[in-house]
């Protein structure tokens, strides 16, 4: 794909969208901020980093079973299809099932971090010279038009374990929305991260190197970038725990002073101790995440378990 193709995003997520979300989720009575922020550059850098530290499991637990995945797909799926990667960041999921299933023509990347994105994108194009590839800036939480394909047909992609990211009704609204993107009689390839101690979650959400931290921290930095105010996050930590009655981790910056933050014409309040949530991760056994996803029209045509049932990964088709 000719580099100039890659430098322009055909879809732009407003500015304005990101001034409203935190100033409504800063003023609810439990502030939160959506996890969909942590991912600027700089996030999106530290999201590289947490991936290769021992602690963080979901990413090379994925990565080995990926192969075998891949291979299976190839045999699956015959015909030649256009590939949608919902969150796509740094596209090394990807390469697995491009190496593997040739009919794969076109590959389009959806990211709400549009630098890191065509970075990732004019990487990848040189490997895969022979791949159309066509990245979109923007919020795969909504439906996408993601533009004429040529007749060829779509399989979804959703690596990692951020579908646990979503409450399980946010979960569903994505599951349909996803269809809605896709069409008719496509295809989803979803990783779903699996229930399992408490000890090995709580580790990988709280390394040692303090990544995970300063990931989180970082959400702070981008409200300052964005806003005419700068947030001291010396007044908060990074904390983050597993809610085994939810079946989730939660993720939390903990407030260690009183004091009020202005927003331009905003004004927050923090108690010591108050939180902001920033995230959850979801886990679900297999039989959850089937019930999830026939609730909203998917049927399961394949799953594969890594070992120990670390982790899943579900092949999805649509039923209309």
């Amino acid at each position: 794909m000719p580099e100039a193709a890659l430098r322009k995003a055909e879809y732009s997520v407003e500015r304005d969208e990101f001034y409203k979300d935190v100033i409504d989720g800063l003023t609810k009575k439990t502030k939160t901020l959506h996890p969909k922020y942590f991912y600027d550059k700089k996030g999106s850098e530290y999201f590289d980093q947490i991936c290769d530290l021992d602690e963080y499991y979901p990413y090379k637990t994925e990565l080995a079973l990926l192969p075998k995945i891949a291979a299976d797909v190839a045999k699956l799926l015959e015909g030649e299809y256009a590939l949608i990667e919902f969150g796509a960041g740094s596209l090394l999921k990807v390469k697995p099932l491009l190496q593997a299933v040739e009919g794969i023509k076109k590959f389009i990347p959806i990211d709400i971090s549009g630098d890191h994105l065509r970075e990732s994108c004019l990487d990848l194009s040189k490997e895969f010279s022979k791949l159309v590839v066509s990245p979109i800036e923007g919020d795969f939480c909504q439906p996408i038009e993601i533009g004429d394909v040529g007749g060829l047909e779509k399989i979804g992609f959703f690596p990692g374990s951020t579908i646990g990211n979503f409450k399980p009704d946010e979960a569903k609204a994505f599951l349909a929305n996803a269809r809605t993107t896709l069409g008719k009689n496509s295809y989803m390839i979803i990783g779903v991260d699996t229930k399992k101690s408490p000890e090995k979650l709580h580790r990988a959400y709280n390394d040692k190197d303090g990544v995970t931290a300063k990931f989180n921290l970082n959400i702070l930095d981008r409200i300052s970038s964005h806003f005419d105010s700068v947030v001291a996050k010396e007044k908060f930590e990074h904390y983050a725990y597993y809610n085994m009655y939810k079946g989730c981790i939660e993720m939390h910056l903990v407030c260690l002073e009183p004091h009020i933050l202005y927003l331009d014409d905003t004004a927050v309040e923090f108690e010591k101790g108050e939180s902001i949530h920033t995230e959850s991760s979801f886990k679900y056994s297999p039989k959850e995440f089937t019930a999830l996803a026939q609730s909203v029209g998917w049927q399961v045509e394949k799953l594969w378990l890594a070992q120990d049932d670390m982790f899943s990964t579900f092949l999805l088709k649509s039923n209309a």
